[in-house]
């Protein structure tokens, strides 16, 4: 039988770590734990109930009303209520970026996480996952990508509504933030193995990423 193992992703914004993350997981049959879709769901639950974002009071106030489940099949179940599109908007994204930024927030899913990943077999991506959420990780990548291919990986998403000049700078703007912010900011972990995928075919980094694995199993 298999070693159970734990599997931490860090790395900066659109390098691609969800993507790699629901792949492997499929091809190893891990659970897929996504926290960032916890963050959003904090915030979706916020702007649904009409709960002002920038009032840190409010916001922790609110969390003891909020249960979140991931499924399997990658659904994001918020209060039992099947929420997976609705905290894709952009307005939900930005609200994920100021509540992630309050410690009651950090401390309740870092919470949630560190209980969906005893089971094992589990691969969660992040900025903190390595560093703070899972520090003990059986296997840590830290994912990166120059802001170049970053950028145009964002423009392909967005279609041609999208300015690639633009997005660059809003990938700047959230690695700054996210690698300047006072709690959990991002940062490689000291026993992190780096992945530079700037040049490299989705299909190239699961094969990296499922040849760390095996190699962790076997230490």
């Amino acid at each position: 039988m298999k070693k159970k193992i734990s599997i931490a992703i860090d790395g900066p914004s659109a390098a691609g770590k969800s993507t790699i993350a629901k792949m492997v997981a499929k091809k190893e049959n891990f659970i897929y734990i996504d926290t960032g879709a916890m963050y959003r769901s904090v915030a979706f639950y916020c702007i649904k109930n009409h709960i002002d974002l920038n009032d840190e009071q409010a916001v922790e106030q609110a969390i003891s009303n909020i249960q979140i489940r991931l499924t399997a099949d990658n659904k994001v179940y918020l209060n039992d209520e099947d929420v997976s599109l609705q905290i894709r908007t952009d307005e939900v994204s930005l609200g994920a970026s100021c509540v992630s930024k309050y410690q009651a927030v950090r401390t309740f899913l870092v919470d949630e996480q560190r209980k969906m990943a005893e089971t094992g077999n589990v691969i969660l991506d992040g900025r903190d996952i390595g560093t703070v959420v899972l520090p003990h990780a059986d296997l840590k990548i830290y994912q990166i990508a120059s802001v170049e291919t970053r950028a145009k990986r964002r423009y392909k998403e967005r279609g041609l509504e999208a300015d690639l000049e633009t997005i660059k700078k809003e990938i700047e703007q959230r690695d700054y933030q996210d690698m300047h912010r006072a709690i959990s900011p991002l940062k490689k972990a000291d026993d992190a193995i780096e992945l530079d995928t700037s040049n490299m075919t989705l299909e190239e980094v699961v094969d990296q990423v499922l040849t760390l694995i095996n190699k962790t199993r076997e230490e």
